[in-house]
């Protein structure tokens, strides 16, 4: 895909973008679930189900709070970082107006989310009374897209910041369409997903369609040190390090005696999943290295060879 073939998605955006469309979501105080159960394995181990099973609204609650930390820290830190750098023409390489228009619209949405996301913990909390523990400073991504940058020759930091973000919009967006789907969770919960997936499907076009216009005019040399930091990348992305370390620190704040609290330390310690073509989110990262063109390349086939069906 060359630059000049770029069609900017201005019009869609003014008549569905959710900061135009949606009015704002209201939390219900119902009988629904807050988060979805299969999303917090820690409720549903067998010595929480046994033990504490009426601490399961507060274990929920306290995993909202960190999915919305992790929302305003991956919308305003990470995506908007490099959506801001296209859109004001600070990015290695120049992109036609079109491309840095969207990019301006990127800006604007994933903000909107953040703010979104801040509204509803604000409700959360004036609902149920509970306040958040410690949450993290930082997602995977955190470290996981400087670890990347940090291989790359200096005149591909920003082309490798580009893949690394747009692999990263490309994967959440089919974990918030998972997310979206689940009956068992309030309305308001589901509806704030599917505004959130309606931008981001959008979104993960733009970053597919940016990713295609650099990797076209990326030399064979580049494209090949690109791809031996590839595998760096999903392997720091997909540790769930930080994931354990906010369940250890909810198990810490729950009403229970020591023994059931090394015990479901214990049943935590061996969920993490292993980090190869079987890990659940593989699928979404193989399929946006198909629909950017980058596997159409025999030196990233080749680095990503553990991760290929």
């Amino acid at each position: 895909m060359n630059a000049a073939d770029y069609l900017s998605f201005a019009d869609a955006w003014e008549s569905r973008a959710t900061i135009r469309t949606r009015p704002r979501r209201l939390l219900e105080n119902d009988d629904k679930l807050i988060y979805p159960l299969s999303r917090q394995p820690l409720v549903l181990s067998e010595t929480f189900l046994r033990e504490c099973p009426e601490q399961r609204d507060f274990a929920l609650v306290q995993t909202l709070y960190k999915f919305i930390n992790d929302v305003v820290i991956f919308e305003t830190e990470i995506v908007d970082k490099t959506a801001r750098s296209i859109a004001k023409n600070r990015f290695a390489m120049t992109f036609p107006f079109a491309c840095r228009y969207d990019a301006m619209t990127v800006v604007v949405d994933e903000d909107y989310h953040a703010l979104v996301a801040m509204d509803f913990m604000q409700q959360t909390v004036a609902m149920t009374g509970i306040t958040p523990i410690e949450l993290p400073d930082e997602i995977e991504l955190s470290r996981a897209i400087p670890a990347a940058i940090a291989l790359a020759p200096e005149h591909l930091r920003s082309a490798v910041e580009l893949i690394c973000v747009a692999i990263a919009e490309n994967t959440v967006t089919g974990d918030v369409a998972a997310f979206a789907k689940d009956d068992t969770v309030k309305q308001s919960i589901k509806g704030l997903m599917a505004d959130h997936l309606l931008d981001e499907g959008r979104h993960s076009g733009f970053w597919s369609r940016m990713v295609r216009i650099y990797w076209h005019t990326a030399s064979e040399n580049d494209r090949q040190r690109i791809a031996q930091i590839l595998p760096v990348f999903i392997g720091h992305y997909l540790t769930n390090d930080i994931q354990k370390a906010f369940d250890f620190h909810l198990i810490d704040a729950l009403q229970i005696n020591n023994a059931t609290r090394q015990s479901l330390k214990n049943e935590m310690s061996g969920l993490a999943f292993p980090i190869n073509r079987h890990h659940p989110l593989v699928a979404n990262i193989v399929r946006f290295f198909r629909s950017s063109s980058l596997l159409d390349s025999p030196c990233v086939q080749s680095a990503l060879s553990d991760y290929l069906l």
